[in-house]
């Protein structure tokens, strides 16, 4: 039996004070109605007029400054203008308002000493509240004051009010809590933002053939391959069997392209002269915005491309205008796949590339990203060390960065996002990092956002419209052994739209109808899911403020695929935990056979005897032994969200040289040729099957969760049609039971489809323990 994990690394409920105590009420009446209220003084400086000028110049190089206590911000500065726009909002936590008047100040930039112009003050007791969804408050005209309270020349227009982080002005203004952060570049670097990840979408390139072409040794048979260039991806034909100038191949070449199509795809057909050395015989550069968009697996138009031939003259690459040759081939852009840029069993998207196939939304998803506590130190400044905490959330094409909290170890963020849901069966990935670049990308050189721990939730697990507050472990595996980084706390409601279009969900294929369809090869797979992620961070690193490479990497999985002894060890006992039910009903049998209970035993006697007389009970009977089975386990049936499992995934147990292994890079970093080549070969060898063997798992522990309650919607249907089952096979005699099923069976080819039936599909929906695997 294997042990629970520490105490300290499980789930836990909270209680948290959700939108100011209206979590059962009406929706409307708080926007945020899955995060606790917190409450800002926000104060926006509009503009301002007629400002005398203050230098010798006669020029005027206006800001603002917004004091409250010891807290300041300012605005940009203009040069040479009485009448600026600055438009900006600042925001202060009424959590550490230290004073009771507000003061906005009006200054001259100067080399010296800035020049005082004006002032505006508010009294804090008089400042209006606003509760969105009310319309934004207007901005009013003020005139200055002096220090002395008298009127001066020059007005400003201002709106003050008090409000919550649910206003619009939030993610933009300004932040108290974030005083020590300067710049521009800095203060967007902390702030909340939405990304979408750009549209994927799978390349085919079905090359034909070849016609004319013109090899410069006559002499020779040609050995000739087609390379194909899209952007970072190069991948080349086999060898042309047919050695003459009219070559013949028909192969599919497959790639990953995003919207929009920025680079063409180069297509090269060259001449393997020498072991190393090809000759280029043509080239052609074919721009993606206008190939053919399939949506099913009927084939497209061939076309013929002409190759271009470059020649070198006085060193340089010219193109020869004479015609040299053409290519036939097939290139369309597949919609009808989903492109795999997540890992299969934490997906959060399945949807096929083209919109026109997509299905309607089943619900809604809402997670209120609360507070972590005891974060760990994750750098030194100032000779202390110091967290500057923000998290991001990815599900589907839409990710979400929280702001960032800066200097502190129990950050409380209380930012609500939504998410459109199209299938139960999906994962949403929650992660916190630390900031290593509060003060530009200058400051910070090289430095990555450091990763201080991961979340999955598997949507199928949760029960409809009820709200989940649990603070969930933040455990990081580093090659000193698994390592707790702090907890967070999350609130997450599903909300489903229709129940009966979600449960047939539940009998449709997982993926899009072209994955089985036109299957592709699992190194395929393998390949176009690296090339997929690769764009995926590229895309998002060129936003601003950009999410970064590591961060993108590990909220993706990109490493999972690698060998390491602790996985395999954790997925081979992943198995004998599922064959252990097995075992235990081979004993349980083996005692019956030897008369260890005999009361059990003569009971068991009866059963069979009644089973041998009357076979048309045996199936009524086992579908009402599931049935009743499933009834009572509801009672024990799991009330939180799954949680990553250290004692599952073996990372508390791990010998200090497995985990050195594991974070080898790779290639190896042995020193010596032979090591490193026989070392990489088996971790590569090993890795695929570590993926097979925790296949296999995954589908004993989809059998195990049938009648679990662990995806409650699944055991429903599943306990429901135990019911029918039991009840159809009873008035049904079993002959006609025994011949249908053989027929069917047995049923001739044309009968068949390609897709999956119902009951697998249903089956591959089931929920694994890999949402629990660390």
């Amino acid at each position: 039996m294997q042990r629970p994990p520490p105490e300290d690394f499980l789930l836990k409920e909270t209680k948290p004070h959700l939108g100011g105590g209206k979590v059962s009420g009406d929706k409307l009446t708080s926007t945020y109605d899955l995060v606790e209220q917190m409450l800002y003084l926000y104060v926006r400086v509009v503009k301002a007029k007629d400002l005398p000028s203050k230098d010798v110049t006669g020029s005027c190089d206006p800001y603002a400054e917004v004091k409250l206590g010891n807290y300041k911000g300012t605005t940009r500065h203009f040069e040479k203008k009485t009448n600026p726009e600055w438009n900006q909002v600042f925001a202060f936590s009424k959590d550490r308002l230290q004073a009771s008047v507000l003061e906005v100040t009006v200054k001259d930039k100067d080399v010296v000493k800035d020049d005082f112009i004006g002032r505006v003050w508010f009294d804090l007791n008089e400042v209006p509240k606003r509760v969105p969804p009310d319309s934004p408050l207007a901005p009013q005209w003020y005139r200055l004051e002096d220090r002395k309270g008298d009127k001066v020349k020059g007005e400003l227009m201002l709106a003050v009010w008090m409000g919550t982080q649910a206003d619009e002005a939030f993610p933009e203004a300004w932040h108290s809590d974030a005083a020590t952060v300067s710049g521009t570049d800095a203060l967007a670097n902390i702030r909340s933002k939405v990304y979408l990840s750009p549209k994927l979408w799978y390349l085919r390139v079905n090359v034909i053939e070849a016609q004319d072409l013109q090899p410069t040794d006559k002499g020779r048979y040609p050995e000739v391959f087609v390379k194909a260039i899209l952007g970072n991806q190069a991948l080349r034909t086999r060898i042309s069997q047919s050695r003459n100038i009219n070559p013949l191949w028909n192969e599919d070449l497959m790639f990953v392209a995003a919207e929009p199509f920025e680079e063409p795809l180069i297509l090269s057909v060259e001449d393997r002269v020498a072991p190393n050395k090809e000759e280029v015989l043509g080239r052609c550069a074919i721009p993606l915005q206008f190939m053919d968009r399939r949506l099913d697996h009927k084939p497209v138009n061939t076309r013929w491309f002409n190759l271009e031939k470059h020649i070198v003259v006085e060193g340089e690459k010219k193109k020869e205008i004479k015609f040299a040759s053409r290519i036939h081939m097939r290139v369309c852009l597949e919609g009808g796949y989903h492109v795999l840029d997540e890992s299969t069993h934490y997906s959060s998207d399945l949807r096929p590339t083209a919109k026109q196939l997509w299905k309607s939304g089943i619900g809604v998803l809402e997670v209120g990203i609360l507070s972590a506590h005891g974060l760990m130190p994750m750098k030194n400044k100032d000779g202390r060390g110091t967290t500057d905490a923000y998290c991001v959330a990815k599900y589907g094409q839409k990710w979400i960065r929280t702001r960032t909290i800066v200097d502190s170890f129990m950050p409380r963020w209380n930012e609500q996002y939504t998410w459109e849901v199209f299938d139960p069966c999906t994962v949403i990935t929650i992660g916190v990092f630390d900031n290593c670049h509060l003060h530009g990308p200058e400051k910070a050189g090289g430095a990555k956002d450091a990763r201080i721990g991961k979340v999955r939730i598997r949507l199928s697990t949760l029960e409809t419209d009820r709200v989940y507050t649990h603070s969930y472990p933040l455990l990081v595996l580093h090659p000193n052994g698994v390592k707790k980084m702090g907890e967070i706390q999350l609130a997450v409601r599903f909300t489903c739209s229709s129940l009966l279009n979600m449960m047939h969900m539940y009998s449709l294929p997982l993926l899009p109808k072209m994955h089985y369809i036109h299957p592709l090869t699992v190194s395929q797979l393998d390949s176009l899911r690296h090339q997929a992620t690769q764009i995926v961070s590229m895309r998002l690193s060129r936003a601003e403020p950009p999410l970064r490479k590591e961060v993108v990497e590990y909220m993706l999985d990109v490493g999972s695929h690698m060998w390491s002894m602790r996985r395999s060890k954790a997925n081979f006992f992943r198995i004998m935990g599922v064959l252990s039910g097995l075992i235990a009903a081979g004993k349980w049998f083996d005692q019956i056979c030897n008369w260890k209970n005999p009361i059990t035993t003569v009971l068991i006697h009866i059963l069979f005897i009644i089973l041998v007389m009357y076979p048309e009970l045996i199936l009524p009977t086992v579908f009402l032994y599931l049935f009743l089975i499933g009834i009572w386990h509801y009672r024990w049936r799991p009330r939180h969200p799954p949680n990553m499992d250290t004692r599952l995934s073996h990372a508390d147990s791990a010998h200090p040289d497995e985990l050195d292994e594991e974070f080898d890079t790779f290639p190896t970093s042995r020193p010596s040729d032979i090591v490193r080549m026989r070392y990489d070969r088996l971790r590569s060898i090993a890795g695929r099957i570590q993926t097979v063997v925790g296949d296999l798992a995954t589908q004993g522990e989809r059998l195990q969760s049938l009648l679990s309650w662990r995806d409650p919607r699944a055991t429903a249907l599943f306990v429901i049609f135990c019911l029918i089952a039991a009840t159809i096979l009873y008035v049904t005699p079993f002959q006609v039971v025994a011949l249908l099923a053989g027929i069917y069976v047995l049923r001739h080819p044309r009968f068949r489809q390609k897709l999956p039936s119902v009951p697998l599909n249903f089956f591959r929906r089931l929920p694994a323990r890999t949402d629990c695997m660390l």
